[in-house]
C-alpha cells in the first residue's frame, strides 16, 4: 500500500477535537506553502485563505455554522474565500506578477491578457462568484491531503452560514465571500467516528472504461 492510499484510509471528518493540541507553526507553514502551489485555473488565485485563531472571532462564527463545535475547538479554523469580482486591476497585477517571476517583458504577455480581459468581462457576477467558488473546492482537495500527510485533522464543512460569515469577518469590504470552511487539529480520543470503517463504493462502481 503506498503512503498515499495509508494517508487516505486514516483521514475523516472528526467530529471532536481535542482543544489542548496544536499544531506547530512549521506544519501550519508546510499548509500554507501547500494551498500556494495548489492548481488555480489561468494561475490566477481568485481566492485568498483566513486562518482563524482568534477565540472571540471563531466564537462568533460558531453559531453561524449551526453550532458546529469543531469551529471553536480545532486547533485552526480555515476559511476558504473567493473573489465577488475580477477588476482590471487584477488581471494587470497577475501578467505582472507573471512576468516578474519567468523574467520576460509583460508586452510578451499581451495575448494572455487579452484572454484573460476578453473571459472575465463577458461574464455576469454570478458566473464570476461560481467560478472562483469552484477555484476553493480545488484548495481544499489540497489541504485535506496535505494535512493527510501531516497526521493533522481536517473536517470540511459547507454547512455554515456564508453570510453571516461574511458579515463577521467583513468579506465584502474586502471583495470576497466565504466558500468553504475547514477546521484543522488533532481527534480527541473521545471522538467515536475514527473507529468506524470508512464507507466507499468499489473500485468497478465508480469506474468505467470506455
Amino acid at each position: 500500500m503506498t503512503q498515499l492510499i495509508q494517508d487516505l484510509k486514516w483521514r475523516y471528518a472528526v467530529k471532536k477535537y481535542d482543544y489542548s493540541k496544536k499544531i506547530s507553526e512549521q506544519d501550519l507553514l508546510v499548509i500554507q506553502e501547500a494551498l500556494q502551489l495548489a492548481p488555480s485555473a489561468f494561475g490566477f488565485q481568485a481566492l485568498k485563505y483566513l486562518i482563524i485563531e482568534n477565540p472571540e472571532i471563531r466564537q462568533k462564527l460558531l453559531s453561524k455554522s449551526s453550532n458546529q463545535q469543531q469551529v471553536v475547538d480545532a486547533s485552526h479554523l480555515f476559511v476558504l474565500c473567493a473573489f465577488n469580482e475580477i477588476s482590471e486591476n487584477h488581471i494587470e497585477d497577475h501578467i505582472t506578477r507573471t512576468a516578474k517571476i519567468r523574467n520576460v517583458l509583460a508586452t510578451n504577455l499581451a495575448g494572455f491578457k487579452n484572454h484573460l480581459q476578453s473571459t472575465f468581462s463577458n461574464w455576469s457576477v454570478e458566473k464570476t462568484k461560481e467560478w472562483t467558488a469552484k477555484q476553493c473546492y480545488i484548495s481544499l482537495g489540497m489541504l485535506m491531503q496535505t494535512c493527510a500527510q501531516l497526521r493533522i485533522d481536517a473536517t470540511p464543512m459547507e454547512g455554515f452560514d456564508p453570510n453571516g460569515y461574511d458579515e463577521v469577518l467583513k468579506l465584502t469590504d474586502q471583495n470576497l465571500h466565504a466558500v468553504l470552511v475547514c477546521p484543522i487539529g488533532y481527534r480527541h480520543d473521545e471522538d467515536g467516528y475514527g473507529q468506524l470503517a470508512k464507507v466507499r463504493k468499489t473500485i468497478p462502481e465508480l469506474f468505467e472504461v470506455i
